[in-house]
């Protein structure tokens, strides 16, 4: 449940940015869809983890793992850490961009 409010909110972060919510849609699912399999094209296998470890999708299900903990690139509470930062990024610079590009004088 957590990981899906996180997800809401950099969906939220996305289409303050972009301000056209078929726009932020795309990017998102780019993010959530598209992302994750950049590191199955990887042959190098300490990058392929890395990728692995920061991509919002892949770090964020890792919460839901119950089961052969050892075996995953991301802990759960670091996987979810992982995805409440891209939430944050994604809220702090549609907040800079709502105080720089909005601004009415």
């Amino acid at each position: 449940m957590l990981y899906l409010a996180l997800i809401a909110l950099l969906s939220l972060g996305a289409a303050t940015t972009l301000r056209d919510s078929a726009t932020a849609a795309g990017v998102v699912c780019g993010l959530l869809y598209v992302l994750p399999l950049v590191p199955l094209m990887i042959g190098d296998p300490g990058l392929r983890r890395l990728l692995w470890q920061v991509t919002p999708a892949n770090a964020g299900l890792a919460v839901q793992t119950t089961t052969h903990l050892d075996d995953l690139p991301i802990g759960p509470w670091e996987g979810l850490g992982v995805a409440a930062a891209w939430a944050a990024a994604a809220l702090l610079g549609a907040w800079l961009l709502l105080r720089t590009r909005d601004v009415r004088a």
